[in-house]
């Protein structure tokens, strides 16, 4: 897959694609994107997608919050197992925001060579997005771009989308996101130093700092995950919370102990892929019962993983 940034000096094979944001790539996503490389196929040219770095919204309203699903390029990468020949990555600037669906259309043809849309039953685009499919047909045929109508992509009588997704991962259903998004849910980062309680207790953790403060931290509790560590996979256990046993205040934690693990990994990246919600965050009344119950954690999480 070739990234163009912006408008690119030359232009492109002439292109089938769609547009959004393509937060998570997830299996509607890859649906939609399937239809475009069929569409590609059929008329003998490349295939690809528009898309932007920073959340539309987020332009238009600087104070809006994301909770993304994946970081650009976390998006990127994930784009790029498809199999599009062409992602066309668009900075959505105030000046992009005002073009009309026509003039946002023109735009493609003019710079991205694109000679059909193929869009998604449920999307818009142009100013205020207030016009639709029909409008979008209407104006292709005047411009020369053929509009194709997507199916959409259903999984247990529900469209899968972003925010549908997101949901879940606030309730820390992490399994049934997995399902929606076709792959375990993850988060990378870097290993910060943290309070060093746990190896006291025999159940030394890593501290995360997340990559991008927009990135969506699934719901407070215990998880089963898998943690990729220079390259290597390992299961582990993770806590998201304010440790209540440990009087950790207001601080917000996500800290994973990594089983059969001894190495010093601080200042170093990690990933860690959610496969399992556990439990809720509690608090124990005494050390020996959070150890006891770490131990339990520990056993469960190892039959999932």
């Amino acid at each position: 897959m070739q990234l163009l940034r912006n408008i690119p000096e030359v232009l492109p094979q002439p292109c089938i694609a769609t547009i959004g944001f393509f937060d998570g790539v997830h299996r509607g996503h890859r649906y939609l994107i399937e239809q475009v490389r069929e569409v590609a196929v059929a008329h003998g040219f490349a295939s690809g997608v528009v898309t932007f770095p920073v959340h539309p919204r987020k332009v238009v309203q600087p104070e809006y919050h994301p909770e993304l699903l994946t970081t650009y390029e976390e998006k990127v990468a994930l784009l790029a197992e498809t199999g599009l020949d062409y992602c066309m990555m668009l900075d959505f600037t105030p000046e992009v925001a005002i073009l009309s669906a026509k003039e946002f259309m023109l735009f493609l043809y003019n710079h991205y060579n694109i000679r059909a849309l193929v869009i998604g039953y449920d999307h818009r685009f142009g100013h205020n997005r207030s016009e639709g499919f029909d409008d979008y047909v209407r104006y292709g045929q005047e411009l020369g771009i053929e509009v194709i109508l997507a199916h959409a992509y259903i999984d247990k009588d529900v469209a899968v989308s972003s925010s549908v997704i997101r949901q879940l991962l606030s309730e820390g259903n992490v399994s049934e996101a997995a399902s929606c998004l076709g792959y375990d849910y993850f988060l990378n980062g870097i290993v910060v130093s943290g309070y060093r309680v746990g190896r006291k207790i025999g159940f030394p953790t890593a501290n995360l700092r997340v990559d991008d403060p927009d990135k969506l931290v699934p719901s407070d509790g215990v998880y089963a995950v898998r943690v990729t560590v220079a390259g290597q996979s390992y299961g582990g256990m993770l806590s998201i919370g304010y440790r209540p046993t440990m009087a950790n205040g207001t601080d917000r934690s996500i800290e994973v102990n990594i089983f059969n693990f001894h190495s010093d990994i601080y200042e170093q990246y990690i990933c860690l892929s959610f496969v399992r919600y556990l439990r809720p965050e509690l608090k124990f009344d005494s050390i020996d019962e959070l150890i006891a119950q770490l131990h339990k954690d520990k056993e469960i999480a190892s039959r999932y993983l």
